[in-house]
């Protein structure tokens, strides 16, 4: 049996495919002009604004936060050496004026407390009469000293030790 011998049959399968066939063509035809509309915007977006590729522009951005990222590495040595410099530097002091005798007014004595991140450093303790000035240097370990101190010196530790509570630590 031959399907194209009933010409009705046949006149009506050869339209649907003709349709088709059209309906196929208008489809290729949209989407070759949407690929060429597309590849031209593809070929504008990776030459970029300047004429420099956008490959170029990324292998440049690239080797800048390479650079960055080893910077940044310096940047992190350089910034643990001074916080070790400072962590020694004599940072917090406490001062105490006094009298330390009755015939010498003014509060011309005074105990001078200078410490380090750790509480370690000295006390400059000066002493002033009407006649002479008599200097004291007491060593300060974590907070403590191995000499006796006077109050004034006890009182200029405490404010010393005290001083760099209100800041903030970062580390």
């Amino acid at each position: 049996m031959n399907i194209f011998a009933d010409t009705t049959l046949g006149t009506v399968l050869t339209v649907l495919l003709l349709a088709f066939t059209v309906i196929m063509l208008i489809s290729t035809l949209n989407l070759t002009v949407s690929v060429h509309r597309l590849h031209k915007k593809y070929k504008q977006f990776m030459k970029g604004a300047d004429g420099l590729s956008l490959e170029k522009k990324f292998t440049n951005k690239f080797k800048t936060i390479d650079r960055l990222e080893s910077q940044i590495n310096m940047d992190h040595q350089i910034l643990d050496m001074i916080r070790n410099t400072q962590a020694k530097t004599l940072t917090k002091y406490g001062i105490v004026k006094y009298d330390a005798f009755d015939d010498v007014g003014g509060k011309m004595s005074f105990a001078l407390a200078n410490l380090d991140k750790s509480n370690s450093g000295y006390i400059l303790n000066a002493i002033h009469s009407r006649d002479n000035c008599f200097l004291y240097l007491k060593e300060i370990v974590k907070g403590e000293s191995y000499i006796m101190l006077s109050d004034e010196e006890i009182q200029a530790l405490k404010i010393a030790v005290n001083s760099g509570l209100d800041s903030i630590d970062e580390e």
